[in-house]
């Protein structure tokens, strides 16, 4: 079995392989990242062009393979959010007829400036954090994530990511 993942961000090649080892029949099955494009932009702003992204990389990854499999994360509206704002992960699941979608937990930057720099200002969310100073690293999204660093490691990138992964998967573990 083949499944192609529409990135090739470490950390969402590793949330992949490492959940597939929970589900018997997809365990052994090869793991290939693609860099597609996700036909949004670099920071998505909405709930509908985060899953308008992964459904685009699922999409374009779909070659060769059993399932494709399209991750992005992004800014959704949420009313009673301090900012207004949450972060969410989206993965859509593609076996060639149908999408199959999952979302992660959201949660919401504790510093407001993040947000408005993201929603006002256009930067992606490394950028964002650069910017105001919880990192120095511009690659932060490869590893542990914005959320590794507002959860203090209680949570990162990856985890987060396996999160939206085993809820799109409920539709595949049949």
């Amino acid at each position: 079995m083949k499944i192609c993942v529409g990135t090739k961000n470490a950390a969402k090649l590793a949330a992949v392989s490492e959940i597939l080892l929970e589900y018997p029949h997809l365990a052994h099955a090869e793991v290939i990242g693609i860099e597609v494009d996700s036909g949004v932009s670099a920071q998505p702003k909405s709930l509908d062009e985060t899953i308008q992204g992964a459904t685009n990389r699922a999409r374009a990854a779909f070659s060769g393979c059993n399932f494709s499999i399209g991750l992005e994360s992004g800014l959704m509206v949420v009313p009673a959010a301090k900012s207004g704002y949450m972060d969410v992960c989206v993965c859509v699941i593609f076996d060639g007829t149908q999408f199959h979608l999952g979302l992660s937990s959201a949660w919401e930057f504790p510093d407001k400036r993040v947000t408005a720099l993201m929603i006002e200002d256009g930067l992606d969310m490394s950028e964002a954090i650069n910017k105001v100073g919880l990192t120095t690293n511009p690659e932060i999204g490869q590893s542990e994530g914005a959320i590794g660093i507002v959860t203090k490691g209680r949570l990162d990138r990856k985890a987060y990511t396996k999160e939206a992964l085993r809820t799109a998967l409920i539709h595949v573990d049949i």
